[in-house]
């Protein structure tokens, strides 16, 4: 029996955040998430409602964000690629909370068709994926679904990505990281919605740790 993915939205753009800023990739975004970030900018996939449940062509068509979604098999969405004319060879898999689900398989017939494959996660679930694949995690702190960040999803992660607006996001990472002893990864901070303070935080902090500043690029160019 084939596994099916609750699939939000899929697009071809271009990726705007962490390392792979400025890579063309193509986006399959996941439905669900129990999280509960209260700056998310997609809570539109947080609740999984079968009255919500529409076909392939009109997920991948809608013309806006919507709490729509599709059920769709590995299969299903390589020929969605072919059928769109994707030309982008790099895939994020994102949501939502994609690590509700083993992405082991998805990833794998993925990159046995030639992609690269990336999964950007809370880290508040067990990270189940291929070895290939590129793991970012956002780690979601005391947020509201009282989902613990998972030392694990730190140790597999190849880099993180921690959005801040305060001084207060900035001690948050540093204690989890130093309490789960993640040392040599990739840290990029994010300014939450773009804004001065945050983002002059962001550069400052940035330096005084050697960490990498990432900006929301598709946001500022006004792409999805």
């Amino acid at each position: 029996m084939s596994v099916t993915y609750k699939i939000n939205e899929l697009f071809e753009t271009i990726q705007g955040e962490g390392s792979f800023t400025g890579q063309p990739s193509i986006f399959l975004r996941l439905q669900g998430c129990p999280v509960g970030c209260s700056w998310c900018d997609t809570k539109h996939t947080w609740d999984i409602d079968i009255v919500d449940q529409v076909d392939i062509d009109n997920m991948v068509n809608k013309p806006q964000e919507s709490v729509s979604w599709a059920n769709m098999t590995e299969q299903d969405i390589l020929a969605v690629f072919k059928q769109q004319g994707y030309q982008a060879r790099h895939i994020v898999i994102t949501g939502g909370e994609p690590c509700m689900m083993d992405l082991t398989s998805l990833c794998q017939t993925l990159e046995d068709q030639g992609y690269s494959t990336q999964i950007e996660t809370s880290g508040t679930f067990e990270v189940k994926t291929t070895d290939a694949c590129w793991v970012t995690v956002s780690p979601k702190i005391n947020m509201k679904g009282g989902y613990p960040v998972l030392k694990s999803a730190l140790e597999r992660a190849n880099e993180i990505k921690h959005p801040i607006a305060t001084n207060a996001h900035v001690d948050d990472l540093k204690l989890l990281l130093e309490k789960n002893n993640i040392t040599n990864k990739p840290v990029y901070l994010q300014p939450i919605s773009q804004k001065k303070r945050a983002t002059e935080l962001a550069i400052q902090t940035c330096i005084e740790n050697n960490w990498r500043l990432s900006i929301q690029v598709h946001k500022y160019i006004g792409i999805e």
